[in-house]
């Protein structure tokens, strides 16, 4: 009986040691069980763009995260390691440094030949010739837009069903250029290779100006007789006031943004005309005045004329919309709006002279870009730069682009590069969430006035600034891909839809420098020194830029 208790209890010791062993381990954490690793978002307030980690669970150490992630890899085949590589690349959050954003715009002016084609009836081969020089000389001095008069008096230096082939181009109205080309569709091409905006002038309401010569057969004053009047100086004005002059309007406008990959819209100061244009006398609206009151019209006539343009302004920015949204509308009026506004200010009342109501046009937000021609220097007296800049940015309560017009050929000063280099400045401090100007005209763009551009105020290269209140065109982020090439590495990106980028942003960090370039849309190879300046590259990053100046999402991938 003794020997049979002792056998039964070592049988009952060792079975409690197995239970207790394996209650035990069911207890230990597996070798595979691990936390997740996140990546800090954007700061947008760092200075120093850094890679950071932090870990979700606080019970794991770093170097267990780094063992766990290390021994998973290895357990892993080679093509499931890169692919967890590319993961944890994708989660890379950093912060960019800011780039340079500044509408630099020239006017480029073909009534009377002003700046293009220089004369008549030049060859397709000699204004193409003048196409290139002109934008090669634009890109060189970091400008990024054209305002380019396709439309200077209801007749064309395109390609058009409803107006004839303009008299500046070749000599005669309704001659097409011999070889023929279509001089819009090249100005927009070269313009984009550059990565420069193009933005379509047309005057909504001049029929024919004195510089054309004779009223040709195929004028439009002899097409629209009831519509055009003719003023003392021998220029025809469509009248404002009817139907069938809004309608034709806004159809050469529809048929110009659905044709041509434009990237504006652009009317300047001529509404009803200046009065020195009839001599002083008033505009001959007698016919449409007497219609309007016959239908029982009840404003005064200054309004209801004010309320012709209005009407019009509104319309046009509406059918761009609906044609095509990214598609900018701006108007560049005369600079002021009624003598005495702001106070202090006096001159020719656009309001009452021109009967144009810019000021509603703004307030109203019908416009994407405002450009009031604020030709007078910084210092004047009675018209000075700042005063009117501060009192039209007060009247944005839309905030729209306000890009003032500048007076590069004619500023009034000594000095004029100085002065039109201090008008940029200022414009930069008193309109600071959207830098730019335009030029009038690139005429005043000489030697002397593009060295102190260039060397000041343009020095660096800048996008124009974003619409806000446009919907933007790319969201994806680039695909990015790095080859290996000894003492340098091969950078290639693209987008699966590359019809709206303009431009690619190119980031590229050397130790804690970064360097950024911005490039045209058709660049998509680079070659980047693996280091410089003793300094090695440890990161690139992509993005796309769409036409309305908004980022993609990046792409960042580390070089090891």
């Amino acid at each position: 009986m003794h020997l049979k208790k002792i056998k039964f209890l070592i049988a009952v010791t060792l079975l409690i040691g197995t239970f207790h062993s394996c209650a035990t381990k069911s207890t230990q954490p597996t070798v595979h069980q691990r936390s997740e690793v996140k990546i800090p978002e954007r700061n947008q307030d760092s200075n120093s763009p850094s890679v950071t980690t932090t870990k979700e669970n606080p019970k794991e150490t770093k170097e267990e995260i780094k063992t766990v992630e290390e021994e998973q890899v290895v357990r892993k085949p080679k093509k499931e390691a890169e692919k967890e590589k590319e993961k944890i690349e994708e989660r890379i959050k950093i912060a960019l440094p800011e780039v340079n954003r500044e509408f630099r715009a020239a006017w480029i002016a073909t009534v009377a030949n002003i700046n293009w084609p220089s004369k008549r009836g030049l060859s397709t081969d000699q204004q193409k010739a003048e196409v290139i020089h002109i934008l090669d000389q634009l890109k060189e001095n970091n400008f990024n837009a054209v305002i380019f008069q396709a439309r200077p008096s209801a007749d064309a230096l395109y390609d058009s069903p409803y107006e004839p082939w303009s008299v500046f181009l070749t000599g005669e109205n309704g001659q097409a250029p011999s070889p023929y080309y279509d001089p819009l569709e090249f100005w927009i091409e070269e313009c984009h290779k550059r990565g420069m905006e193009l933005h379509v002038w047309l005057n909504p309401y001049r029929a024919h100006h004195t510089n054309g010569g004779r009223v040709a057969s195929t004028s439009m004053v002899h097409q629209m007789p009831s519509d055009i009047v003719r003023l003392a100086n021998g220029m025809y004005w469509f009248d404002p006031a009817k139907k069938t002059t809004q309608d034709h309007a806004s159809q050469v406008v529809k048929d110009i943004v659905k044709r041509y990959d434009i990237d504006g819209i652009h009317f300047d100061d001529y509404f009803y005309p200046y009065a020195s244009y009839n001599n002083g006398k008033d505009f001959p609206d007698n016919d449409s005045w007497n219609e309007y009151l016959r239908n029982g019209g009840d404003l005064s006539r200054a309004d209801w004329r004010r309320e012709n343009v209005n009407q019009f302004i509104k319309r046009i920015y509406e059918e761009i919309k609906s044609e095509k949204n990214w598609v900018k509308f701006g108007i560049s009026p005369f600079g002021i709006w009624k003598s005495g506004v702001p106070y202090g200010v006096s001159g020719l009342s656009q309001y009452d002279e021109l009967y144009a109501d810019a000021k509603l046009w703004l307030n109203e937000g019908w416009i994407d870009y405002f450009t009031p021609q604020l030709y007078w220097p910084v210092d004047a007296p009675r018209q000075n730069f700042s005063s009117l800049l501060q009192w039209w940015e007060s009247e944005n309560t839309h905030n729209r682009h306000l890009w003032p017009g500048l007076n590069t050929v004619e500023i009034k000063t000594s000095d004029k590069p100085t002065e039109i280099v201090r008008q940029i400045e200022l414009t930069r401090q008193l309109v600071p969430n959207s830098a730019g100007v335009a030029h009038w005209s690139y005429a005043g763009l000489n030697s002397n006035m593009l060295y102190k551009l260039k060397a000041g105020p343009y020095k660096e290269k800048a996008l124009v600034p974003k619409s806000p209140w446009l919907k933007p065109l790319i969201s994806e982020r680039p695909d990015l891909f790095l080859a290996d090439q000894q003492n340098n590495i091969q950078v290639n990106w693209s987008l699966k839809k590359e019809e709206n980028v303009s431009h690619w942003l190119l980031y590229k960090r050397y130790g804690e420098t970064w360097e950024t370039e911005i490039l045209d849309s058709k660049t998509t190879v680079q070659t980047l020194q693996k280091h410089k300046n003793g300094k090695r590259l440890d990161m690139i990053v992509i993005q796309a830029v769409d036409r309305l100046g908004n980022e993609s999402e990046y792409e960042a991938k580390i070089v090891s």
